[in-house]
């Protein structure tokens, strides 16, 4: 795959720099056009700076999801998607192609279907770094569901401030997860946090760290107990939501450092077209190049 709007020299820089300037509609609507729409906007761009109001790709209809997974897997199927490294050096690592994600991000839409989960609604996502947390980010984007993912290293009043700030009804977790040579007991953490939050419906945990939880019954399901029974009705395929370019795909919350933390909306149009076109250009990827990431995703 080569990408029509990667800048290789300078020159191409500047030029692509002063359309972006004169004709940002312009400009943006070339590079939105290469991905999968299943309607296209009408118009690119309105913006108001002083509201402020602005809006990208606007009436446009996708799911980014079908952009991320299904629109490779005829040419990158059997390519690598996620390649995951353990943080204990003695646990084996796990390669994950575009097919296997795809097959678990179906999966996991099913899960979260079948524990009421839809369009709309908000989900909490507060786990260790393993495949599973994309997993699970993906399948709430498959669902038309918006997740705000919390770094696994917060304490419970954080998590309680910011479930109730989202007003998030279901939490995804893992009994517990390792960082250096310490064991974070996340699944505890969550239950403080949820004496606060009784409006929170379902909490689906990963088991990871093999840590002793307690579970409440009707509110608590293991990840992989919801899993087998998807996996009882066959093939899990799940056709993502359409959605609007406008409508929103994450809540990221600031640290909260400098008072109560604050959520940043992304929505679904724009965050996909300007991410794209950054990472290409700014890591100047191409196709068969391994991105490297420690970073929290929280």
């Amino acid at each position: 795959m080569s990408y029509s709007f990667q800048v290789n020299s300078i020159e191409q820089y500047k030029a692509a720099y002063k359309k972006s300037v004169d004709d940002p509609e312009g400009f943006w609507g070339d590079v939105a056009s290469s991905f999968f729409w299943k309607k296209k906007w009408d118009k690119v761009l309105e913006w108001n700076f002083k509201e402020p109001d602005i809006k990208w790709f606007i009436n446009g209809k996708f799911n980014i999801t079908e952009n991320c997974l299904d629109r490779h897997l005829g040419t990158l199927g059997n390519s690598p998607a996620i390649i995951w490294e353990p943080n204990d050096p003695e646990e084996h690592h796990r390669i994950l192609t575009y097919r296997d994600l795809h097959f678990k991000v179906m999966q996991f839409a099913n899960v979260l279907r079948n524990n009421g989960v839809k369009k709309g609604d908000r989900v909490c996502i507060y786990m260790g770094m393993v495949p599973e947390l994309v997993i699970a980010i993906l399948g709430c984007a498959r669902v038309g569901a918006i997740h705000s993912v919390v770094f696994g290293g917060f304490s419970a009043q954080s998590i309680a401030d910011r479930l109730q700030d989202a007003t998030a009804e279901f939490v995804i977790t893992c009994d517990g997860a390792f960082r250096g040579n310490k064991e974070i007991p996340l699944k505890s953490v969550i239950d403080d946090a949820l004496v606060q939050c009784r409006f929170v419906k379902k909490v689906i945990v990963l088991t990871r760290t093999r840590t002793p939880v307690s579970m409440i019954k009707g509110r608590d399901v293991w990840w992989e107990d919801e899993i087998k029974k998807v996996e009882t009705l066959g093939n899990p395929d799940f056709p993502a939501e359409e959605m609007d370019a406008e409508d929103m795909l994450f809540i990221l919350y600031t640290s909260g450092s400098t008072g109560k933390p604050k959520g940043v909306v992304h929505t679904c149009g724009g965050y996909m077209v300007w991410t794209t076109y950054s990472f290409v250009n700014v890591f100047q990827y191409n196709l068969g190049d391994i991105h490297f990431c420690t970073a929290d995703i929280g």
